[in-house]
């Protein structure tokens, strides 16, 4: 510290206590929201506070200081228990004649309120969707929109409520589906729904789950208008909300004996309590196979991964895609899966 100049001072101070907030970040997933909401409200910003460490970490190289030395122990301590941000390898692709392509899409009711100021999104979505062709599509949000045919698929199930505007989770199949059902989470419109799915001489469930939302606008101005500490009530007491309903699905997914994949909208991210639950043992097909930041939400200052694809060992994953279409609110996941005998 003696030998940096007043502003290199400053900016190590200023990097010091990022380093510090993101270490502590670290212990998130482990503290249930219900015990720490307060606290659990922080992992909305560990994107945030990786991507600044990795800007320390260059600074501090270019000047050839060794205060890179903070940055890089705290960035190797959260890469060796969570893995990276952004994925540098390239996206695989194993063809296979056993291979099932699973997509997870939250279709915010398919413009319905005409969020997007666009009169064919609905179209450009369904073409999308056909273009991209899954075996199984699993919908957040959905709404039976009269310009939206989802009639190429033999099988489906919804489960759909709401006096005003029809809508809820929904799960299309090309293959038969011999079992379904939902798991009602109290208070909301949000919920799980399942599936069994009849494969060859395999049967499969497909869980499509849908946590409760933050309801955060990404507008700047909307964001300064918000009271910070009603903000934090309000996420703190959703995510309590989303500790709830993991613990239903969870007691759900337990009784289940057949080989699984999870799908969803978990409205939270990859440093999250509900993450580290729901995941469990199963494989984030994203990290198995994915590249770059994996995006799932439209949130203007960093990316964000909120959306998700897991399978079981079951399962090997021999490709994962994030795109970038923007015909809603998330961005639409698509994972190739292939059940090894």
């Amino acid at each position: 510290m003696k030998n940096l100049s007043t502003i290199n001072k400053f900016i190590y101070f200023i990097n010091a206590i990022l380093a510090v907030v993101l270490l502590i970040s670290y212990a998130l997933p482990f503290l249930p929201p219900k015990t720490f909401s307060v606290l659990s409200v922080l992992n909305l910003g560990v994107p945030f506070l990786i991507i600044c460490n990795v800007l320390f970490l260059i600074y501090w190289l270019v000047k050839v200081k060794k205060q890179l030395m903070l940055s890089l122990i705290v960035l190797l301590i959260g890469y060796v228990f969570f893995g990276s941000l952004y994925k540098f390898s390239s996206s695989k692709m194993i063809e296979d004649e056993n291979n099932i392509k699973v997509m997870n899409y939250n279709v915010r009711l398919f413009n319905v309120y005409d969020w997007i100021n666009d009169s064919h999104v609905q179209s450009n979505m369904l073409k999308f969707i056909n273009e991209q062709a899954p075996d199984i599509l699993c919908i957040q949000e959905f709404h039976p929109h009269p310009k939206v045919d989802f009639s190429n698929y033999r099988y489906k199930f919804e489960n759909i409520s709401g006096k005003k505007l029809k809508h809820g989770q929904a799960i299309f199949s090309k293959f038969p589906i011999i079992n379904s059902g939902s798991v009602a989470f109290p208070n909301t419109s949000n919920n799980a729904v399942f599936a069994d799915i009849v494969r060859h001489k395999d049967t499969f469930r497909v869980y499509n789950v849908h946590l409760e939302s933050l309801r955060i606008s990404t507008e700047i101005e909307s964001l300064k208008k918000e009271d910070s500490e009603r903000l934090i009530n309000r996420v703190g007491s959703t995510f309590k909300m989303q500790q709830f309903q993991t613990e239903l699905f969870l007691k759900h997914k337990k009784q289940c004996k057949y080989k699984m994949i999870i799908c969803g909208d978990f409205n939270n991210t990859a440093y999250s309590y509900v993450y580290r639950k729901i995941k469990g043992e199963l494989n984030d097909a994203f990290e198995e196979a994915g590249n770059g930041f994996g995006r799932t939400y439209d949130f203007k200052f960093f990316p964000v991964r909120i959306d998700y694809v897991f399978a079981d060992d079951a399962f090997a994953v021999n490709g994962f895609k994030s795109y970038n279409e923007h015909y809603s609110d998330h961005y639409p996941i698509m994972a190739t899966l292939a059940l090894q005998n």
